[in-house]
């Protein structure tokens, strides 16, 4: 993968993740991108996020999902602390 696609699929996942981010805020909670990285999504769940049982699922069945779906060449997703 070039750099520019590299910078371009960031980009999209930025984006993405801006659309989900109020749905996480509206539970105390919030994401961050740490890298994108050959098609694998790098976040670190702040807030009550961070904390919460059902991060897990929150990360797989919502934000992996929705970046599955909206950007072509990501392959995972996988929280980092």
């Amino acid at each position: 993968m070039s750099e520019a696609q590299s910078v371009q699929m960031y980009d999209e996942v930025a984006d993405v993740l801006d659309k989900l981010r109020p749905f996480l805020q509206r539970d105390g909670g919030d994401v961050e991108l740490v890298d994108v990285e050959d098609g694998i999504v790098k976040l670190k769940l702040m807030g009550a996020c961070g904390s919460c049982p059902s991060s897990t699922i929150t990360l797989k069945a919502g934000i992996e999902r929705a970046l599955l779906e909206e950007v072509e060449g990501v392959q995972e997703v996988v929280q980092v602390f």
